[in-house]
């Protein structure tokens, strides 16, 4: 194998990058080492433009391998490895979400980036995102494969929070912050606030960036080495007659139909459809059918030109889509309860046109979700579950229902972790938590939104959270420009609460949740290379305005959580016996237990080694059930 090797000290453990023949066949690969923990990276491009793709043909899979973990897990009749973990899925969008800027935006062939763990030491858990960005890098910067990297990552923990961030040339692309303890449902407190003001999360940015810096360097220094000349992609290339006509027959009605007030999506497709067909005639009968591919040409000239006039307006004249100042937020409505009395807990939040419900279902102890896989194994239960779902109609579209998809997974941990800080303690409540977050209509920032419907449905339900958490996306419009000197800098500006074109078209995408306490989790998503420390500070501070102005519209829906929970909602109660007594309650074979609770109607019987026993039932069978138990030990 005759490998290559490279090192480099981070946290008191070697990282070795080692370039072998192992994917011999692969355009790029690297192993990559870090302590006991391996991972292979391969990077794969096609020879031929994908025809039918419209935006760039990117895959990134991380692949978890049990035997990385020295387990055999999988159930009695399937050992081997199956559909991607919660934990997986999410290593690899942070994977996808840091190193998709970096492609040229015009590339069609289709590349796939793999991540496949070899050897991982649970130590190391919380620095797999960082390490499989790592190793993605190397494999795209040593290859032929035309990508503007290197990337440096860093790890940031503290004892109040976990920060993962990325990104180049001083500049970061791709950020998520939480609290200590994200999700786990069994953090919280009443005493101090476990928020995060905004200096301390700019603080950790600033640490971040300097160890981005410093691997970005270190990777700097192997491409020199073990780079290969790029593949030249070129664009296509716009014919002058096509772009002659679409600035004289579409250009005034694009502004003119974009700055409507509203979303402008209908007039927006119609003036597409208007231009498609144009642009077919004209280049139909000036050059010939020799222009197979004007619709894609055409439609790259529309998307070029939404594009160029939202930055101008935004940047050079502070104007939106809607006719919003740059810090105004969309119309907001906020509704706890009200769908039916059945629902353990709900909420609605309404912020423009992006509308979420969230539905709460209360469990006992024994519903967590036990997890399997090498990141998070959890045998006791998650017990604070978000799910997020995205129906087509949400954005006036047809679709195929059902299963989860990559984004709602996302969206939905992203949730989880924004609740972190505020969850009660299991000794003070002790039921599994389920929330639901339906998108039923999307126009931008629906995860934010299902922030601040949950917290409505938790306090509808009477779970006694700390403080209600909302979330907000403040986005922004950059462009470089050169000063007197001829020096370049970014000239910017943020939008908060960005809608559909802002996000679509926007270069930033900084989702903030917290309560009025401080910050409870950050996610940055971007379209250029990367973004200064200094506007995501910035940034902090509007997205910190605008959630305290959502907070108050939400207090007036709901001020508190409710002090009694539903009557749908099953009920905990517990009791101590004697440690001896544990035989006699369970019986022989379970028989016992299982008769008090049949005969009682119980949901179920949880019964400690230290004597504790744990009731969970409806209708009042937790009382019928204890009643029975002290019946039995008597």
């Amino acid at each position: 194998m005759n490998p290559r090797e490279f090192s480099l000290s981070i946290e008191n453990k070697t990282l070795t990058a080692s370039f072998t023949t192992l994917a011999e066949r692969a355009n790029g690969s690297v192993i990559l080492r870090y302590g006991t923990t391996a991972l292979l990276a391969t990077a794969v491009m096609s020879e031929n433009k994908k025809e039918s793709a419209d935006f760039l043909p990117l895959t990134v899979e991380y692949q978890e391998r049990y035997y990385a973990i020295g387990k055999i897990l999988g159930n009695r009749y399937q050992r081997r490895e199956g559909k991607p973990s919660d934990a997986a899925i999410l290593c690899g969008r942070v994977v996808d979400r840091t190193i998709r800027p970096l492609f040229a935006a015009h590339i069609r062939n289709e590349i796939q980036v793999v991540i496949t763990t070899l050897a991982i030491d649970p130590a190391d858990a919380a620095r797999m995102p960082c390490l499989a960005v790592i190793a993605a890098s190397l494999a795209l910067s040593t290859s032929n494969i035309p990508w503007n990297g290197p990337v440096g990552t860093a790890l940031v923990e503290t004892d109040r929070l976990k920060l993962v961030a990325c990104g180049k040339g001083g500049t970061l692309n791709m950020v998520e912050c939480g609290t200590k303890g994200a999700a786990t449902g069994t953090t919280g407190t009443t005493a101090a606030p476990s928020e995060l003001s905004e200096k301390e999360v700019a603080a950790a940015l600033a640490s971040a960036q300097k160890e981005v810096d410093r691997i970005e360097a270190f990777q700097a220094d192997i491409v020199r080495e073990m780079g290969v000349e790029k593949r030249v992609v070129n664009a296509l290339s716009i014919p002058p007659v096509l772009r002659s006509t679409f600035d004289s027959e579409i250009a005034l009605k694009l502004v003119q139909r974009l700055f409507t007030r509203a979303a402008g999506d209908a007039q927006m497709e119609a003036l597409r459809s208007e231009w498609l067909a144009t642009a077919e005639s004209v280049v139909a009968n000036s050059v010939g059918t020799k222009f197979s591919n004007i619709r894609s040409l055409a439609g790259a000239l529309f998307e070029e030109a939404v594009n160029e006039a939202l930055h101008t307006e935004a940047i050079e004249r502070g104007r939106r889509t809607d006719g919003r100042k740059l810090t105004d937020i969309r119309p907001l409505f906020a509704e706890a309860g009200g769908i039916s009395p059945r629902l353990h807990g709900s909420g609605l939040f309404y912020r423009g046109q992006t509308h979420i419900f969230t539905a709460l279902t209360l469990g006992g102890p024994h519903e967590g979700q036990i997890t399997e896989g090498e990141h998070s194994p959890n045998d006791e239960g998650k017990q604070f579950i978000h799910h997020y779902n995205f129906p087509p109609f949400s954005t006036g579209e047809t679709g195929k229902l059902g299963g989860t998809n990559r984004r709602m997974i996302g969206h939905g941990a992203l949730v989880e972790k924004s609740f972190a800080a505020v969850l009660p303690a299991k000794t003070l409540f002790p039921y599994t938590i389920r929330l639901v977050s339906e998108a039923f209509s999307s126009n931008g920032s629906t995860s934010m939104a299902s922030v601040c419907a949950s917290t409505l449905a938790l306090m509808d339900g009477g779970v006694p959270i700390t403080r209600p958490v909302a979330g907000i996306s403040c986005g922004a419009m950059t462009r470089v420009e050169k000063d007197a000197h001829g020096q370049t800098f970014l000239k910017y500006v943020l939008l908060t609460d960005i809608q559909g074109p802002e996000d679509h078209y926007g270069d930033m995408d900084f989702k903030v949740a917290g309560t009025i306490a401080g910050i409870t989790a950050v996610q940055m998503d971007i379209k250029t290379e990367g973004m200064p420390v200094a506007l995501l500070v910035e940034a902090l501070e509007r997205a910190r305005v605008a959630r305290l102005q959502i907070l108050k519209t939400m207090e007036k829906a709901i001020a508190a959580p409710r002090t009694r929970l539903s009557p749908y909602a099953p009920r905990i109660e517990k009791m101590m016996i004697d440690q001896r007594h544990i035989g006699i309650l369970i019986g022989p074979g379970g028989k016992t237990i299982n008769g008090i609770k049949k005969q009682s109607g119980l949901q179920n019987i949880d019964v400690s080694d230290n004597g504790e026993v744990v009731l969970v039932g409806e209708n009042g069978s937790t009382e019928k059930a204890k009643a029975l138990i002290l019946s039995v030990l008597r």
